[in-house]
């Protein structure tokens, strides 16, 4: 059989306890190893240069540098190196800056150990994860902030089928209940999904429910 590739991490917090608990926790994990430990967002900007981790977990609120920042940094100039932000409900202001920074993942840290170790194993594995407690409040009112654009051109080279993907993919739906919504198999529907993120070159699923919102494909 063979065995699963290790997942690199590099853990940012200001808070050595939270950095220390990860970092715990990874080391009993096979496929996860921490590569790094980085309490700034510019040593964050370094470390990620100069290990290339697969995963930065990442937090927002840090002297200096802030997370979203730092986030931004890392995406545009490694598109290989998946960010997932770890926050607090009372977080929310800053994780809409996230978003467009380019972070594949949000997650709260009062999560399980568990949990978080498990969504930096989707993050790596190339799809997007924001965790159900933030989802709904997160897209609600990320959905009613001025900026939002309508996105009518790129929409005009995707077929009707894949609109309606791409609401359901708005909605917050998994690709089995997309699948099952639509009446075809997860397989296609996985289909469907990539086709978006081609044509519309986006990076992950968290880039296609911020389309679809700014599209109007989806109201609060």
């Amino acid at each position: 059989m063979t065995e699963a590739p290790t997942v690199r991490v590099l853990l940012v917090d200001d808070q050595e306890l939270i950095r220390t608990a990860l970092s715990m926790v990874m080391a009993d994990i096979e496929d996860v190893e921490v590569v790094g430990e980085a309490a700034t967002g510019k040593d964050a900007v370094r470390l990620a240069g100069a290990l290339a981790p697969d995963v930065v977990v990442m937090d927002i609120r840090m002297p200096g540098m802030d997370g979203i920042e730092a986030t931004r940094r890392i995406t545009e100039t490694q598109t290989d190196v998946r960010v997932v932000v770890l926050t607090t409900f009372d977080d929310d202001a800053y994780v809409y800056g996230a978003l467009r920074a380019g972070a594949s993942g949000f997650l709260v840290k009062d999560m399980a150990l568990d949990d978080i170790i498990s969504a930096v194993r989707v993050v790596a594995a190339g799809d997007a994860l924001i965790a159900p407690s933030v989802t709904r409040r997160l897209i609600h009112d990320f959905a009613a902030r001025p900026q939002q654009k309508v996105r009518a051109r790129e929409l005009k080279a995707i077929t009707d089928r894949e609109r309606e993907v791409l609401t359901l993919v708005g909605s917050g739906l998994s690709n089995s209940e997309i699948a099952a919504e639509l009446c075809i198999s997860v397989a296609t529907a996985k289909t469907y999904l990539t086709r978006l993120l081609t044509k519309l070159d986006a990076r992950d699923r968290v880039q296609l429910v911020i389309m679809a919102y700014e599209a109007g494909l989806v109201s609060p």
